[in-house]
C-alpha cells in the first residue's frame, strides 16, 4: 500500500473536457478563460475573476494593483508557503511577519495592530489548511488603519466563513488549482475581487502590460506598465471547469475523512489538533497534527521516516517563511522571532488527505499512527 498526503481526482469527464479543447480553435486566451473566471466569481460569490497561470502569479498579481511598491509593508504570517510573502517582494515590498495562533494556526489578529506602522500598505492573510482567518477581526484593524486585506485562499476554495464563500471577504482572494488543491486546472491560479478597476488592472497586468489602442489601428498596443506573461490557458481552464462541477463533493468528502481523524485522535495525548473555528465550514485542503514529542521518545523525522516505511506519505506544511536564508539575509529574521509558528514547525506532519481516499485507507492511517505512538510513549 502507497498513500500519499494529496492527490488529483481526474475523471473521464475531465479528460473529454480537455480534449474538446485540443480539437478546438482556440488553446489559449479564448472563450474558456472566460467562463472558468465567470464559474469561479459566480461560486465565491465575487464580481470579478481574473485567472493566471499560478496561484504564486495571482499573487504578484494583487500585490501589484494594490501599489506595493519598493519599502511599503504588507503584515503576513510566517506560517504559509512563501509565494503569499514572495509576491510582496517581487513588487519591492517587505513582508513584516506576525506570529499565529496555537490552535487554528491561522494569523493572530490580536497581534497584527503592533505590526502596523506609516510604511504598512495591506494586510496578507493565509487561510492555513483550508479555514478561514477570523475575518471580521482583521478587517476591523485594516479599516482602522486604512489597509486593505488580500487573502491568500490557495487552501481555501470551498470553505465558508459565517456562511459567506471565501472568495468574496478581502479586498483580493487569491486561488491555486495546483493538483493537490480542492479542485485542479494542472496549473493555475486567480484572483477575486469586488472592484472594477482592480480587476482590470489585472487582466492587463497578466497580459504583459499590454493596452490596445483600436483608435489608432486594430494592430497596435501599448505598454504603460511593465506586466508579465501570467496567463493561463484554455486548455486549463476546461479542466478547472469540469472540476468546478465536483468541489462541492470534494470538500464534503475532504470534511468526512478530517471528522474521522478528529475523532479518531481526540483523546491521545501525544497528538495535538488542529481546531476549527465555530465560525467556519472548511474545506480542508491538508490535515496537519502535532506530535507531542515531549511525550515520545521519538523525533518528528523518525515518525516521519516509520510512516513512509509502512507506504504512508506525509508532509510538513510548512518550513517557516522566516527560516528561509533569503528572508534572513535580506530582511534580518531569524529562528526565536516567532515561538507559536516555530513551536508547531518543529512537531507537524501532514497527514493523507484528498477525495479519493477510501475509508480503509484513513482507518490504516489511523491505526499506524497509533501503533507508532503506542510503540513510543515515554
Amino acid at each position: 500500500m502507497l498513500i500519499p498526503y494529496g492527490k488529483q481526482w481526474i475523471s473521464d469527464d475531465d479528460i473529454a473536457a480537455v480534449v474538446e479543447v485540443l480539437k478546438s480553435d482556440w488553446l489559449t486566451c479564448g472563450p474558456k478563460v472566460d467562463e472558468f473566471e465567470r464559474s469561479i466569481a459566480d461560486y465565491c460569490n465575487a464580481k470579478y475573476a481574473v485567472a493566471f497561470s499560478s496561484g504564486t502569479s495571482a499573487l504578484h498579481g494583487a500585490y501589484f494593483v494594490l501599489g506595493i511598491k519598493k519599502g511599503d509593508e504588507v503584515v503576513t504570517t510566517p506560517m504559509t508557503f512563501s509565494a503569499t510573502a514572495n509576491g510582496a517582494v517581487y513588487c519591492g515590498g517587505i513582508p513584516v511577519f506576525c506570529d499565529i495562533k496555537s490552535d487554528t494556526l491561522n494569523i493572530d489578529p490580536a497581534k497584527i495592530e503592533g505590526k502596523i506602522n506609516f510604511k504598512t500598505k495591506a494586510i496578507a492573510i493565509t487561510d492555513f489548511a483550508g479555514q478561514p482567518c477570523d475575518f471580521d477581526a482583521i478587517k476591523e484593524i485594516a479599516e482602522k488603519h486604512n489597509l486593505l486585506v488580500v487573502e491568500d485562499g490557495a487552501h481555501a476554495l470551498g470553505s465558508e466563513y459565517k456562511g459567506k464563500k471565501v472568495g468574496s471577504l478581502a479586498d483580493l482572494t487569491i486561488l491555486s488549482f495546483h493538483p493537490v488543491k480542492t479542485i485542479t486546472s494542472g496549473e493555475g491560479g486567480m484572483v477575486l475581487t469586488d472592484n472594477e478597476q482592480f480587476a482590470r488592472k489585472l487582466k492587463t497586468f497578466r497580459h504583459h502590460g499590454i493596452v490596445k489602442k483600436p483608435e489608432i489601428g486594430p494592430w497596435y498596443y501599448e505598454i504603460e506598465e511593465l506586466g508579465y506573461n501570467y496567463r493561463l490557458t484554455d486548455i486549463h481552464c476546461a479542466l478547472g471547469i469540469s472540476q468546478l462541477k465536483k468541489l462541492d463533493k470534494f470538500v464534503a468528502r475532504r470534511r468526512e475523512i478530517v471528522k474521522k481523524y478528529q475523532e479518531a485522535f481526540k483523546d491521545i495525548p501525544e497528538i495535538i489538533l488542529i481546531k476549527e473555528e465555530s465560525f467556519a465550514k472548511t474545506a480542508w485542503h491538508i490535515y496537519p497534527v502535532q506530535f507531542d514529542l515531549a511525550k515520545l521518545k521519538i523525533s518528528r523525522k523518525e515518525i516521519f521516516e516509520k510512516l513512509a516505511e509502512k507506504g504512508i506519505k506525509c508532509q510538513v506544511h510548512y518550513v517557516p517563511v522566516h527560516y528561509m536564508p533569503f528572508y534572513q539575509k535580506t530582511f534580518g529574521y531569524k529562528k526565536g522571532d516567532f515561538p507559536i509558528a516555530e513551536k508547531y514547525y518543529d512537531q507537524a506532519i501532514t497527514l493523507p488527505l484528498f477525495p479519493k481516499l477510501t475509508d480503509e485507507e484513513v482507518e490504516y492511517v489511523i491505526e499506524t499512527v497509533k501503533e507508532i505512538i503506542n510503540v513510543n510513549k515515554n
